[in-house]
């Protein structure tokens, strides 16, 4: 079965920290470059980040600038979202998806997307 499959949410508390991986199944991230969007209770899809393939370049939205960091291990078919410093309005439920090229936009041609994993930033 060809997937993509998240982990890592949880609640945690303001200012602090989850890292997320995106494993793939079935297929190698290797062709693909990996987005990270994040959709929050009665809003619309966020791309929060992108990898592109080799790790070549890296793309972040302003609002996780400088706290989230995206990363790929393609030995391990994974691609991660460490996310630092926690804010409330970073709760969502996160998603991976693999397409042909950073950067991404809710409106990508997608070829694998994830179920999502979800965290709560709250004290």
């Amino acid at each position: 079965q060809l997937q993509l499959v998240e982990s890592g949410g949880g609640l945690v508390q303001p200012g602090g920290s989850l890292r997320l991986s995106c494993a793939a199944s079935g297929f190698s991230l290797d062709y693909y470059a990996i987005g990270w969007f994040r959709q929050a209770p009665g809003k619309g899809r966020e791309v929060v980040s992108c990898i592109s393939t080799n790790s070549a370049s890296t793309n972040y939205a302003d609002s996780v600038k400088g706290r989230f960091i995206i990363s790929r291990d393609d030995a391990k078919n994974t691609v991660y979202l460490q996310m630092n410093s926690l804010k409330p309005e970073d709760t969502a439920v996160y998603h991976c998806a693999a397409a042909d090229f950073c950067p991404m936009d809710s409106y990508s041609p997608v070829d694998y997307w994830g179920q999502g994993t979800r965290v709560t930033v709250s004290s």
